[in-house]
């Protein structure tokens, strides 16, 4: 991969000087969906598949970016100064609000440098490119400019960046599993104080399988905000009888006892959803603990059902996708995965039955959807890295 992009990287900005290489990871959330925002907790992993760079300092302030993803583009040049989001840098715009995030922090970046992104993560599927980038550029300026940063600083910088730079509301989940990310480790994550435990992934003869939709969606033009704002009113309403600050404070019995302040119903199930999804992904990294794989499975599965009908963030493509996988021979558990509205499912799939389960669900989705969908038999890997 080196060789790779250091032969892209000459072509495009010129050969010679010091060229660092960097890779940062994608992720794949196992279980416990739009619970993040929502005070609860969340059981994502770092993949093997993620984001390289090839980066050269400059000696003046120009910064110029080129994804070998989007070629078509070209190369994009802005400067270390004045940092703004404008539309025609598409998706610089991630590196860059990582930058301002950082100046924004008080960290003096005086320097420009050239970049070169290659990320083999299906982009728009959920597996967040975006915060692989992100907490990527953050990793490689760390390492150059030699700020003394922890790696959970830079997953707060990186959400921080999505938020007031991209204008995406979106919670810390993505840049903190793939800043943190454990090799063979799920990461049990309480979005409310961010105190977390590395779990071991054992599957014992199993495989993780993900399932791109290939139905493009981005979080700002999706109803995630609008899916926040809901939970959000719910909680005021709740809030006006109980001594709560989030959602996820809640068990399933104390929701049940109060859900009648909620005055919309809509907002009472989005408000379910969170409570019982964070209770589900409490109940599920015990049962994995306690290497009870199946009823593991079965919480995957009660996860998908909550957020099809609940929280209505599914669509026929991820339900297609997740339906056809339930019936299949060899599946433990499956789920959509992500922010939904189109996206990646997931789903653990018995060795023996991994092929059966891609060729058989693949023709279901072409069948029923019109064009095909992409399958990765994926591992957990470890966070963002020198190469």
């Amino acid at each position: 991969m080196k060789e790779q992009l250091l032969q892209e990287f000459s072509k495009i900005f010129g050969a010679g000087g010091d060229i660092g290489f960097y890779f940062a990871p994608g992720r794949v959330n196992l279980i416990g969906e739009h619970t993040d925002y929502n005070g609860g907790h969340v059981f994502p992993c770092a993949l093997t598949i993620g984001t390289y760079a090839a980066v050269r300092k400059r000696e003046d302030k120009i910064l110029r970016f080129y994804s070998m993803n989007f070629g078509h583009l070209g190369v994009i040049t802005s400067s270390v100064e004045n940092l703004e989001k404008r539309k025609e840098d598409d998706w610089a715009n991630y590196p860059k609000g990582v930058i301002w995030a950082l100046q924004q922090r008080g960290y003096g970046i005086g320097q420009g440098m050239d970049v070169l992104y290659f990320g083999n993560i299906p982009n728009a599927s959920g597996l967040s490119s975006s915060a692989s980038l992100e907490v990527l550029t953050g990793y490689i300026i760390k390492d150059l400019f030699d700020l003394k940063l922890y790696l959970i600083e830079l997953a707060l910088i990186s959400q921080y960046a999505e938020n007031q730079f991209i204008g995406v509301n979106c919670g810390i989940m993505d840049q903190f599993a793939v800043a943190m990310g454990k090799k063979d480790h799920a990461i049990f994550l309480d979005t409310s104080n961010l105190a977390c435990e590395y779990a071991p992934i054992r599957l014992k003869n199993a495989r993780i399988v993900i399932a791109s939709s290939n139905k493009k969606r981005g979080l700002g033009d999706s109803k995630y905000n609008e899916r926040r704002s809901e939970c959000e009113a719910a909680l005021k309403e709740l809030q006006t009888v109980l001594d709560i600050t989030a959602l996820g404070d809640l068990s399933e019995e104390e929701f049940e006892a109060h859900k009648s302040r909620i005055g919309d119903p809509v907002r009472m199930r989005r408000a379910k959803h969170a409570v019982y999804e964070n209770q589900r992904t409490i109940k599920a990294v015990h049962a994995l603990k306690a290497d009870d794989i199946a009823e593991f499975g079965r919480l995957m599965n009660a996860s998908h059902i909550s957020l099809r009908d609940d929280y209505e963030v599914t669509g026929l493509e991820l339900d297609t996708l997740v339906e056809a996988a339930w019936k299949q021979k060899g599946v433990i558990g499956s789920r959509m995965t992500g922010a939904g509205f189109g996206g990646c499912t997931v789903s653990i799939v018995e060795n023996d039955f991994v092929e059966e389960f891609i060729d058989a669900v693949g023709k279901v989705y072409y069948e029923k959807i019109g064009y095909q969908a992409d399958f990765y038999t994926v591992d957990v890997g470890n966070g963002p890295v020198r190469l």
